[in-house]
């Protein structure tokens, strides 16, 4: 089980997670979407397309712009699609 936690909180587990540049990408379903918050912060991979991004609010903290995903990946990356990625001091363990 893959595991995604940040200020001691999980905030995903999955056990099928696709590993893209070193970084797991969670089903968006094994996410707990309450500690997410969206956020106006867009970036464009060349080969994956334009990537959006969340905020994580857990018990009063923010990390902003700690979770991204891309809603409609280039062919290429077809397989993100559905999924969310963390980064910025969010812990991803095996």
């Amino acid at each position: 089980m893959t595991t995604a936690r940040w200020q001691d909180t999980v905030i995903a587990e999955s056990d099928d997670t696709v590993v893209v540049e070193g970084n797991h990408y969670f089903p968006a379903d094994s996410v707990r979407g309450e500690y997410l918050r969206p956020s106006d912060t867009i970036t464009v991979c060349g080969w994956k397309g334009t990537a959006a991004y969340y905020t994580l609010h857990v018990d009063g903290q923010t990390n902003p712009d700690a979770a991204w995903y891309y809603a409609d990946p280039k062919p290429e990356a077809a397989h993100v699609r559905g999924r969310v990625a963390f980064w910025r001091g969010v812990e991803v363990t095996d």
